[in-house]
């Protein structure tokens, strides 16, 4: 039952960069494909490398903003969300709300 869970969870999204690059289109309003570049851009990866889920697992690592499985020691919740809102320079309203 995990792998089945772990690839409906996972969906592209945390696996890779799907999440990044819905959350620019939906706090910038910008068309995917400006998304996904943007979101490149910041990671320092070139587009295609957005769906490999291999290069994306060291990305999500080295930039500390969550995967899937959480390892001992890597950020989840409130504080991978704080990285992924200054490395991507958005206002995440949970964030906000923590904050206050």
């Amino acid at each position: 039952m995990a792998i089945p869970h772990a690839m409906a969870a996972g969906m592209g999204g945390m696996r890779t960069s799907g999440d990044l690059v819905a959350r620019m289109q939906m706090t910038r309003a910008m068309k995917i494909k400006d998304a996904k570049k943007y979101v490149a851009d910041k990671l320092g990866i070139s587009v295609n490398e957005l769906t490999d889920a291999a290069v994306m697992s060291d990305v999500r690592e080295d930039h500390k903003i969550g995967s899937v499985y959480s390892t001992m020691g890597s950020p989840k919740g409130i504080e991978a969300k704080y990285n992924i809102a200054k490395l991507l320079d958005i206002e995440i309203n949970s964030l906000n709300r923590f904050r206050r």
